[in-house]
């Protein structure tokens, strides 16, 4: 008897196609008519899916990874139609010539019988296209009804915090309308947002989908027309993605038939501060920083980001940016490298002896521990590429083998230091770089990397208002 395996997918935009449970009773049917044998473990489903792109289907892509294996698992996959394997053309001409060709697998539509003459290769083709059409005509069909709702002034997104969805309207929400009411006021009274972020948070407040309060969180509300009874919508689809915190050139700002929550002088007036507020810019490549990566704040351990204010540069610890360190550690970009610059020139080889001494072996280990998760990460690759169908079991053995070798080999590269000479090599690595650091020739990224050579992080307090170097192991 020969065996089969059941692909099943069904997708939220489609209310005409048989439910999971009623394709794979039609498909069990069809097997057991044919002489196919269909274990439960071949048995593949995406539900709420769409077909238009394949690496987007968890279970297709754990089907033909496993099709791929030899011997073959399967001689069939069975369908209820061939649009269930892909609405999109190019995806079905090459999974399929590649399941057919390469490992000797038909592709079989149980409701649509096919032969294998010249002609039943054409009529596949058309019922393809025909599905590909069909895709493609109801986005368009779901667009065109949502300008039309749009132009009635109805609500094609989800609720915002404040109100929730009663009956296809926006409604407010009692339980949490005055935590959008804090928000605004509180901005307007001159909080900042991070401030109005951990407000929220200590009191205990969540977001609409029970997280913290960030900056960036804060400013969505703050800028949403929801709140002034309008609507927001980007007919590209992009609201659903990070760009649903911004305004695009495409995007339809309409009235809706909600109640307001703000009054549209208080949002104005909120718009006008926010626009004064921009002069905060996070760090970007447009600014280079030779420190980028290296200053650590003291109260939190996170990274101390680039921020420029008319003009000045500063730091600032990142945690606190997002609400998540209480303690700000902002400080002048420029006196942090130059007191950087200043403890170099001053540290001597007895100093740097004691700081080896407490900490090459912690720095040392945690290099290792770094380049061991990249390759296990490696690893993780390694499996999923398999498991997707891009590597054969072949490649797959070998690739995990000389990524377990690597990894083997970095657990044992433990050796001894000798203190002294590692200090007066850093010693004089350092009295090399100075000059480099202190001249115009070198350019912020290459300092950067020159700064990085020998310090492994420099901690700032701010309680003391001072530094604390970490040198970088010579091994």
């Amino acid at each position: 008897m020969k065996t089969a395996a059941a692909y099943i997918r069904v997708s939220t935009d489609d209310q005409v196609e048989l439910s999971p449970k009623s394709q794979l009773k039609k498909i069990k049917e069809y097997a057991n008519k044919n002489g196919y044998e269909l274990p439960d473990k071949y048995v593949y489903k995406d539900e709420g899916i769409s077909g238009r792109n394949a690496s987007k289907r968890p279970e297709f892509n754990r089907m033909i990874g496993t099709a791929k294996i030899r011997p073959k698992p399967f001689d069939a996959i069975l369908l209820w139609k061939f649009s269930r394997f892909a609405r999109n053309r190019e995806d079905s001409i090459v999974y399929k010539s590649m399941l057919r060709k390469q490992c000797g697998i038909d592709v079989i539509s149980i409701s649509e019988s096919l032969g294998d003459d010249k002609m039943s290769i054409l009529i596949e083709a058309l019922i393809e296209a025909m599905d590909e059409y069909y895709s493609i005509n109801l986005a368009e069909e779901v667009r065109r009804g949502m300008m039309e709702k749009i132009s009635r002034g109805g609500l094609v997104s989800s609720a915002p915090l404040g109100y929730k969805v009663v009956n296809g309207e926006l409604q407010i929400d009692e339980t949490t309308y005055n935590t959008v009411k804090y928000i605004f006021d509180s901005y307007l009274a001159g909080n900042t947002m991070l401030g109005i972020a951990t407000d929220l948070n200590e009191k205990g407040v969540r977001t609409k989908s029970g997280g913290t309060f960030e900056n960036r969180v804060i400013k969505y509300i703050l800028q949403n027309p929801t709140y002034i009874g309008k609507h927001r919508w980007c007919p590209d689809g992009s609201q659903g993605s990070k760009s649903h915190y911004r305004n695009n050139s495409d995007t339809i700002i309409y009235n809706g038939s909600h109640e307001p929550l703000i009054s549209e002088e208080d949002y104005n007036k909120v718009q006008q501060r926010l626009s004064l507020n921009k002069c905060y810019a996070r760090e970007t490549s447009k600014h280079e920083n030779a420190l980028r990566g290296l200053v650590k704040c003291h109260s939190c351990k996170r990274t101390m980001s680039l921020l420029v204010n008319k003009g000045v540069k500063y730091l600032q610890c990142t945690g606190y940016t997002h609400g998540k360190c209480k303690i700000s550690h902002s400080v002048k970009y420029d006196y942090v490298y130059e007191s950087v610059i200043d403890s170099l020139r001053n540290v001597d080889i007895v100093h740097i002896s004691k700081h080896i001494v407490q900490n090459s072996n912690q720095n040392r280990n945690r290099e290792i521990n770094r380049q061991i998760e990249k390759e296990k990460l490696k690893l993780t690759r390694c499996k999923e590429a398999y498991q997707a169908g891009v590597d054969t079991l072949l490649e797959y053995k070998e690739n995990k083998e000389r990524i377990e070798r690597r990894i083997t080999k970095l657990s044992s590269n433990i050796k001894q230091n000798d203190i002294l000479t590692q200090a007066k090599i850093i010693r004089q690595n350092i009295l090399t770089i100075i000059p480099q650091l202190l001249g115009n020739d070198v350019s912020l990224t290459d300092k950067n990397a020159i700064l990085k050579s020998i310090v492994d992080e420099v901690v700032y307090d701010n309680t003391t208002k001072r530094l604390h170097l970490f040198f970088c192991s010579t091994q």
